[in-house]
């Protein structure tokens, strides 16, 4: 049995994967562990971690009910992490991507897990150092948390377009609004969840991936957006980290006045998942990730074919009369500009690489606007 805890609906937190870099030459480092060593004598909220390799770290919030004390905190780590980073000679920095890394030049960070990753993925696992924003709102029940994973999938070409932060690749200008989710891609268990429709359905199915030694636990699932049962929550896994924390708290309060919208008026079926869903979810997501805003997405329901702009910023204003009691009328118009104007932080990547030609001095300005001014 797979227990799924009850907790205050609609509570959000966040995980942000960074980057660590070398402010000299401006490549990853393999400073995480001397970072993470300094940061446990930092006072600072939440949580900070090592990743799947040493060029990484994560920082976890605590859950939050608003969307402005998740904010107030994620500054706080913000600058308990660039101060300390700062005092080692090593600068932090959001997006996807590093802009010109090799994959084979990382390290795997020494925890048991990380090792039987990388024994079991091989090559993939160093590519995997790759920079994601994991988005967790709260829910009451299980049956509650399978309906949201299906219906907030619907959403996936939204979350890429506003947070895709990862042009470049292994030096290169990839065409793509986020090259980061081909990394994601490349493992067995990525994808979306099953199309089952009730929790009891998804424990019949975790049980039999279990019994034919496919998985551990849920971890192992790469899916986009996934149950988290230990925590009571439903966890968006598919959005870049963004080059600064205002959008990344921006981007949970969309997820959590999404799922406030979803589950008060189920404008969708709960008693089975739509045909149609999974049957584009695939085209809709490499449409997003190829073209951001400009994608052309088709809807499962109408089978018409629409902008992924125009969709999104009629969304953000169906969403409105919940933002109001969730308090995220600012955030959500802070993504709604994003949109109008296509300024996502693929193209302030590319602007800043069409000033200068270098992509060192790419990521020397993304390391200053993580910064925030700290």
């Amino acid at each position: 049995m797979l227990d799924f805890k009850s907790v205050s609906p609609y509570t959000l937190g966040v995980e942000l994967e960074l980057q660590v870099i070398n402010p000299h030459t401006q490549d990853l480092t393999r400073g995480g562990p001397d970072l993470l060593r300094a940061l446990e004598k930092v006072a600072h909220p939440g949580e900070i971690k090592p990743e799947i390799t040493e060029s990484m770290i994560e920082l976890n919030s605590s859950p939050h009910a608003r969307h402005d004390s998740l904010l107030e905190e994620l500054h706080a780590m913000r600058d308990a992490v660039v101060h300390t980073a700062g005092s080692l000679n090593l600068a932090i920095a959001g997006g996807g991507t590093h802009p010109f890394h090799r994959w084979h030049e990382r390290r795997i960070f020494p925890t048991e897990r990380f090792q039987q990753l990388s024994s079991l993925y091989g090559y993939l696992a160093k590519q995997f150092t790759v920079f994601g924003q994991h988005i967790h709102v709260a829910c009451e029940s299980g049956d509650d948390a399978v309906y949201l994973t299906h219906q907030l999938s619907r959403y996936i070409p939204h979350f890429i377009a506003l947070s895709a932060a990862s042009p470049f690749s292994q030096g290169q200008d990839t065409s793509f609004e986020t090259s980061r989710l081909h990394a994601v891609s490349a493992f067995p268990l990525s994808g979306h969840m099953p199309p089952v429709s009730t929790w009891a359905g998804f424990e019949e199915f975790f049980a039999k991936m279990l019994g034919y030694g496919i998985i551990g636990s849920i971890k192992d699932f790469y899916w986009d957006i996934r149950p988290k049962p230990e925590f009571g929550t439903v966890e968006v896994r598919i959005c870049d980290t963004p080059l600064e924390v205002d959008t990344a708290a921006a981007l949970a309060a969309f997820v959590q006045a999404l799922a406030f919208w979803l589950l008060v008026e189920r404008p969708y079926p709960a008693d089975r998942v739509e045909e149609g869903l999974y049957l584009v979810y695939g085209y809709n997501r490499f449409q997003a990730t190829r073209f951001g805003f400009d994608a052309t997405l088709v809807d499962p329901r109408s089978q018409q074919s629409l902008v992924l702009r125009d969709d999104l910023l009629a969304t953000l204003e169906r969403l409105q009369p919940f933002a109001d009691i969730l308090g995220s009328r600012t955030p959500l118009a802070r993504l709604a500009a994003m949109a109008g104007s296509g300024a996502n932080g693929s193209a302030w990547l590319r602007a800043r690489h069409e000033e200068s030609g270098a992509l060192e001095d790419v990521v020397r300005h993304s390391a200053r606007c993580w910064a925030g001014g700290v």
